[in-house]
């Protein structure tokens, strides 16, 4: 059975050892077992084994020799069993074994798999009773056959990964049933108990599954509270999920970094690829390769980089084909308190400029927080070091702030009881729109500076992964026409957002609903896709693709079965191996079949600017996403598909906009 044997190791370090042991169970293949049911044993062999066999595999891993052995062991007078003893995960045993194996992490944290008779309910749909079955990374429920021969049909397929918050309630029934025996009437008291679980997830879905019996009740909370804060990226549902239609290397290289500055040296000579950072050491949050100016060497650019946050030294952000201006972003200076200066990083920043050219610095802090940052260390340029560049506070908020405005809205949303006055003040009062209209305001300073002043743009705040970001990739999506095609936008995407170090796995790791306590989450991404539809709103026929898209990208950023949104930068993603072992998210939209779907059929291309209007009555609460579980979308639905139908030549009509089914992979 283990002659095959491949391991596929984690990083964990050789001391973590244990024994398991492996049992088959049912018939397979070639002789191979069905399934193996994994359980854990002491370290030493157990004594009423006797030894038939034993293998070692040696492999190389996270920079050390690891050791895996195997030994075979038969009871006497029963089946041998197997027992594996090693630095091995044992989540990973089924790659190992090359079977099916019931992870003995997973199988640790369910206590109960499996539960009859729970009636599912969700607003704006009519209770379903079914069977639920709770797997490592799933929670499933079939309805109940009818009674002409249907067949039962799998009603909800959530991935646990996308529950936020588990609110759980017990209530205890009680009843008595009267009985007859010899011309005597006998009372008995009946008990029960009926659970009530909420599921509030991640894409602001609200679940609601009735469960009889108080212990399967609090079972399947605990095992789903627990199942959802796994936090091992490696033990997320993205390893685990093999289509049989995407191959694992599918659309991770459609759109490397190489490409976007092959379009830009085809138009300048003033600027290289420069692969410094090829090893991560330069700066951890960094991809490998970064566009930089063509006369700056790697050596002003290592000096450079030890003055900036992070590391993150000025790289170019985007090319303006029209004028030749570009837009870089960073990380804060290394001013301090005794204002430090690195000689490296103002040639860096005055190589981009020429001659007497002038050139803004958008600061998205105030100027109060720029000022308290330098006597922690930070700061911002000053003039005198910088003469040619001027410098501009656009504070936009992030982190506990936003997080809070967040989750504010969503109560608003959900507090169906709130009359419109009320309604309209907690609104105002999560400050959200505000946001928008921040964020928006400031990438329009940014595009304003390119297109109008024809001037080079530095954009940066603290640590330059979150409001610089927002600020780059929303000023390209009003600037550029290809980043408001559907596959500039997914290479925009990637580009400044993914591989630019926006750290996902950090700021999305909970949602509106939690009642864990703050630490990093914050929807800065949230914030652009709700930027880029108030943009498709204002400019109905200049984005390619549609709200569907927006709606998708925001569900798959805080829960997914594909690994492009996973990990906090690419130095983490190489050493997890997502792009090996996890498919792109990119390769299943742009599928034919799903690519269809996210197309706007207005679409007509516009090689102008768009200026959004952040007027209070221009800026509109995205009700798609924030109603969308709240709010019937059935006419809107219903109208969309009646524009696709009359915009395209295709025969049959395309589905409309994202639905409200509750079955996800």
């Amino acid at each position: 059975m283990l002659d095959g044997l491949t391991a596929v190791l984690t990083s964990f370090p050789p001391r973590s050892c244990a024994a398991f042991k492996v049992e088959p169970r049912g018939p397979g293949e070639n002789g191979q077992p069905k399934e193996l049911a994994v359980q854990r044993q002491n370290a030493a062999f157990p004594t009423p084994y006797r030894k038939t066999r034993t293998i070692q595999h040696r492999v190389t891993g996270a920079g050390r020799g690891l050791c895996l052995v195997a030994v075979a062991y038969q009871p006497f007078g029963k089946d041998p069993v197997t027992i594996l003893w090693g630095s091995l995960c044992p989540a990973l045993l089924a790659r190992v074994l090359g079977t099916t194996a019931v992870a003995m992490e997973f199988a640790e944290l369910i206590k109960t798999a499996k539960v009859e008779n729970v009636q599912l309910s969700c607003p704006g749909l009519p209770p379903i009773k079914g069977t639920l079955c709770i797997t490592s990374h799933h929670l499933l429920l079939s309805s109940q056959p009818g009674g002409n021969g249907e067949q039962s049909t799998v009603e909800l397929w959530l991935l646990i990964r996308n529950v936020d918050a588990v609110e759980k309630s017990v209530q205890n029934l009680g009843w008595y049933q009267t009985s007859r025996t010899n011309s005597s009437h006998r009372e008995t008291r009946i008990a029960s108990s009926l659970g009530t679980i909420t599921l509030k997830c991640k894409d602001l879905k609200v679940l609601q599954l009735e469960i009889p019996g108080m212990e399967e009740c609090l079972n399947i909370a605990s095992s789903t509270e627990a199942l959802s804060s796994v936090g091992s990226v490696m033990m997320m549902y993205p390893f685990f999920y093999r289509p049989q239609s995407m191959k694992l290397k599918d659309g991770w290289q459609l759109y490397p970094l190489q490409h976007y500055y092959q379009q830009i040296a085809s138009e300048t000579s003033a600027w290289r690829l420069s692969c410094v950072n090829g090893d991560f050491t330069i700066c951890s949050s960094y991809p490998p390769a970064v566009i930089v100016p063509a006369p700056v060497d790697d050596k002003v650019l290592k000096k450079a980089a030890r003055f900036r946050q992070g590391g993150r030294f000025p790289v170019l952000s985007y090319y303006h084909k029209k004028n030749g201006t570009v837009m870089l972003r960073s990380s804060q200076p290394l001013i301090g308190p005794n204002r430090k200066r690195c000689q490296e990083d103002e040639l860096l920043l005055s190589a981009v400029l020429d001659g007497g050219e002038r050139g803004f610095i958008i600061d998205t802090r105030s100027a109060q927080a720029a000022k308290q940052a330098r006597m922690m260390g930070g700061g911002t340029e000053p003039k005198s070091f910088y003469p040619h560049w001027k410098r501009l506070h656009r504070p936009l908020e992030r982190g506990r702030p936003l997080q809070e405005s967040f989750i504010k809205l969503v109560e608003a949303c959900n507090d169906a009881s709130l009359s419109m006055d009320r309604w309209l003040s907690k609104l105002e009062g999560s400050k959200w729109l505000a946001h928008v209209k921040a964020a928006l305001s400031t990438a329009c300073l940014a595009a304003q500076c390119m297109e109008r002043e024809e001037a080079c743009v530095l954009v940066h705040g603290a640590e330059g992964t979150d409001t610089t970001l927002l600020v780059t990739a929303l000023a390209q999506v009003i600037l550029d026409p290809d980043c408001r095609t559907l596959t500039g936008f997914q290479g925009l995407l990637e580009r400044e957002w993914i591989e630019a170090g926006h750290p996902f796995h950090f700021r999305c790791a909970h949602s509106a609903y939690s009642h864990a306590r703050l630490k990093q989450e914050a929807p800065i991404f949230l914030l652009f896709l709700d930027c880029v539809w108030q943009l498709g709103r204002q400019f109905p026929f200049s984005l390619q693709f549609n709200e569907r898209l927006l709606l998708v990208l925001f569900e798959h950023t805080y829960a997914s079965c594909y690994g492009t949104f996973l990990c906090n930068s690419e130095k983490e993603r190489c050493l997890c191996e997502v792009k090996e072992k996890t498919h792109s998210l990119w390769s299943w939209l742009n599928q034919p079949s799903e690519l269809k779907k996210h197309l706007n059929p207005l679409y007509t291309y516009n090689s102008l600017v768009i200026w959004p209007s952040v007027e209070p009555q221009s800026l509109q609460l995205w009700q798609g996403l924030f109603l969308r579980w709240i709010r019937s979308s059935q006419y809107l639905d219903e109208a969309w598909a009646e524009i696709q139908q009359l915009g395209t030549s295709c025969e049959d009509a395309p589905e409309g906009r994202a639905g409200r089914t509750l079955c996800h992979s």
